[in-house]
C-alpha cells in the first residue's frame, strides 16, 4: 500500500514540465466560533451539531476565551481557538471578533445560527474547491505539487465526535444543558507548503478523538484543501 501511495503521489505531484495536478473535490470546513457563556450561541451550536452528520463537510467547534470573565468559564476554550478567530478577523480587515461566528472555508463569516444563510454559503463553497490532494497512507501524509497564490500551512486538528451534553451553571445560559458536538480539542500546525510536492508526518491517533487535515493559506486566509484522516 505504501508503494501505491507513493506512486499516486509521484503521479499527482508530476515531473518537470508535467501539467500540475488536477482540482479534487474536498469537504467544506465551517468553524464555529462559540462560547458557553455566550446566550446566542446554543443555536448555532445546534446548527453545527447537524452539520457535523454531513459527509461534504467537516463541522469544527472552536470554544474561545473572552466569554470567560463574564460569570462562566468555558470548559473547552483555549487561547489558541481566540487567537485563530481574530487571524480570521484580522486576515478581512476586521477590527473585532464576537460569537456565534461561523468561518466557511477561511473566506466567509457569516452569523452560526441562520442555518438557511450557512447552508447557501457551503455549497457555493463546494462548487469552487480547487486546490491539491491531501493524500494519506498510514503515518505519512503526501501534498502534490500544485501552483498556489501563497505559502499556506498544514493543521491537524483533533476533535471530538461526540454528543456532549454539558450542565452550564452561571454566566447568561446559568441553568441550561447545551448539546455539543466536534469540540476542537488540539490544533497543531504541521509544517508549511509553497506548492512542490511534500510529505509530512502524521501523529499517532488520540483515542476518542477525529483527526482532521486543513491546507490553509496564510494566517486567517482561505482553505485550499482538506480531508479527514
Amino acid at each position: 500500500m505504501r508503494t501505491a501511495f507513493i506512486a499516486a503521489l509521484a503521479l499527482l505531484a508530476g515531473t518537470s514540465g508535467a501539467p500540475a495536478a488536477p482540482p479534487v473535490a474536498a469537504p467544506v470546513v465551517v468553524e464555529l466560533y462559540q462560547s458557553q457563556g455566550c446566550s446566542s450561541c446554543p443555536p448555532a451550536d445546534a446548527v453545527l451539531n447537524a452539520l457535523a452528520a454531513r459527509s461534504d463537510v467537516i463541522a469544527l467547534n472552536f470554544a474561545v476565551t473572552y466569554w470567560d470573565r463574564l460569570g462562566w468559564k468555558d470548559s473547552f476554550a483555549r487561547p489558541a481557538f481566540t487567537d485563530r478567530q481574530w487571524d480570521y478577523a484580522r486576515a478581512a480587515g476586521r477590527g473585532n471578533v464576537s460569537t456565534p461566528q461561523m468561518i466557511v472555508d477561511g473566506r466567509t463569516a457569516i452569523v452560526g445560527s441562520r442555518a438557511a444563510e450557512v447552508d447557501a454559503v457551503i455549497t457555493r463553497a463546494r462548487n469552487n474547491r480547487p486546490g491539491p490532494a491531501i493524500l494519506v497512507n498510514g503515518s505519512t501524509i503526501g501534498i502534490p505539487a500544485a501552483r498556489t497564490g501563497a505559502p499556506a500551512t498544514l493543521w491537524l486538528v483533533r476533535y471530538d465526535p461526540r454528543t456532549l451534553q454539558v450542565a452550564i451553571r452561571a454566566g447568561e445560559n446559568g441553568g441550561r444543558t447545551i448539546a455539543h458536538r466536534n469540540i476542537v480539542r488540539e490544533l497543531t500546525p504541521l509544517g508549511s507548503w509553497s506548492g512542490a510536492a511534500k510529505r509530512y508526518a502524521l501523529p499517532p491517533a488520540v483515542p476518542g478523538l477525529a483527526t482532521a487535515l486543513l491546507l490553509q493559506q496564510g494566517r486567517g486566509g482561505p482553505i485550499i484543501a482538506a480531508r479527514r484522516a
